[in-house]
């Protein structure tokens, strides 16, 4: 089996962290001799923030809360960083919260040239706005405030979507749409059955 690259894309509160560490553990149990490398880049930025030991950690760290798209230059070290620090040739691969935007997925082109991974899969997790507004509110994060809610849902929509028509248009990518409405076992169920792992 070759290692697999799948960048889970949709928006914020669809269960993308859920699902990758979900499908995480299913991978390290079922194939105990390749490592798998989750690369989740709201993780990132929060870490990096909570360092709060120069400038940059300085102006990150109020942004974080407010649903701000944060700059493509510090999305790509983020996530430059992670893969030139865990990816190789063996170990699958797990995206979430990047490429956000057309930007940001030419940017990831050259990496997965350089790592060799030619073949990558997205799931998109379709879940309408009103379900995920309603998730966001109910889990009551710190960052989830009516406001963030409302960018984020907006640049979601004004930017990231069309980063799936992008991923459909690139000849070794498989888009593989989920309803995202669905239980979390569900929607757990139906992404291993579009990967074909049983």
């Amino acid at each position: 089996m070759e290692p697999l690259t799948i960048i889970f894309v949709g928006p914020q509160g669809s269960g993308k962290g859920t699902q990758i560490e979900k499908l995480d553990a299913l991978l390290r149990t079922k194939y105990p001799t390749r490592q798998t490398v989750d690369f989740q880049t709201g993780r990132r930025f929060r870490a990096l923030a909570l360092r709060g030991e120069g400038y940059t950690e300085k102006m990150l760290a109020p942004t974080l809360d407010t649903g701000t798209l944060q700059p493509l230059f510090l999305s790509v070290l983020l996530w430059a960083d992670a893969m030139s620090e865990h990816l190789d040739d063996q170990r699958h691969a797990l995206i979430d919260g990047f490429p956000r935007t057309v930007a940001e997925a030419t940017v990831l082109e050259s990496a997965f040239a350089f790592y060799n991974r030619k073949k990558v899969i997205v799931i998109n997790l379709n879940t309408p706005e009103e379900v995920v507004r309603g998730r966001m509110i109910v889990r009551s994060r710190k960052d989830d405030t009516l406001e963030s809610i409302e960018a984020r849902l907006k640049w979601y929509r004004e930017e990231t979507i069309s980063v799936l028509a992008y991923y459909k248009a690139r000849a070794s990518t498989q888009v593989i749409d989920i309803d995202g409405t669905r239980s979390i076992d569900e929607v757990h169920a139906e992404i291993l059955l579009a990967l074909n792992i049983v």
